[in-house]
């Protein structure tokens, strides 16, 4: 579990084929600092397993659905990454709930820098859509952001935009993004969970739970009638 606070900025340093997959090698000298094998690190928004350090580098393995899914499908040597280690249960939520599993990806479409910071518009996917909300939070490259604007509903190319204050563009990657660049996204959990739970709403289970809650029926019979 990460709160989508960069704690570094690394760099890719070696890509080797890995079955239908590839292993990663990162510069990280802050991640590697107390991670030993196993830990989980977050590469600018991809939750990734060590399996190998040294004093300042680490080696992980991306399989396919991930390479599929993100950013890291064409990850080449020289790549600058975001790096977050796990959130420790007595630290603090600087952000928010992020998991390290990356929805799909987005493209910038537009950088419009300001005095002191920069307005950034990323383009998403149709299906990631009802679950960004204006004021809510995203996880773009694996920084923390709050949505600062949102297309209408039914746009058939939906769009979100957010605010970059100075210390996200100097302390991140996204200092540097411009127009054309694929970002990985996350939504916000709870938002998935309650898109979940509603695909599962049909007038079948809502009779039935009526049918199984007289108490509530009645309420709501006598609340009608009032």
């Amino acid at each position: 579990m990460f709160t989508g606070i960069v704690e570094e900025i690394g760099s890719i340093t070696a890509v080797e084929p890995s079955g239908d997959g590839v292993r990663v090698t990162v510069t990280a000298p802050v991640a590697v600092s107390d991670a030993g094998h196993g830990d989980s690190i977050s590469v600018s928004g991809v939750c990734l397993t060590v399996v190998d350090r040294g004093e300042d580098w680490f080696t992980a393995d991306v399989m396919k659905q991930t390479l599929d899914m993100s950013t890291l499908a064409d990850v080449a040597p020289g790549r600058a990454v975001n790096l977050e280690r796990a959130t420790a249960a007595h630290g603090r939520l600087g952000g928010h709930i992020v998991q390290g599993h990356i929805d799909g990806t987005g493209t910038v479409r537009e950088v419009r820098p300001g005095a002191q910071w920069s307005v950034v518009r990323v383009g998403i996917p149709s299906h990631l859509a009802p679950l960004v909300v204006d004021k809510g939070s995203i996880a773009i490259d694996g920084v923390s952001l709050t949505v600062s604007a949102v297309s209408p509903a039914g746009d058939p190319e939906p769009w979100l935009e957010v605010s970059l204050i100075p210390e996200t563009l100097t302390a991140t990657t996204l200092g540097t993004a411009e127009a054309g660049r694929p970002v990985n996204l996350e939504t916000d959990i709870l938002a998935r969970h309650v898109q979940r739970m509603l695909a599962f709403r049909t007038p079948a289970t809502e009779t039935r739970g009526t049918e199984e809650n007289p108490a509530a029926s009645a309420a709501t019979t006598e609340r009608g009638s009032a």
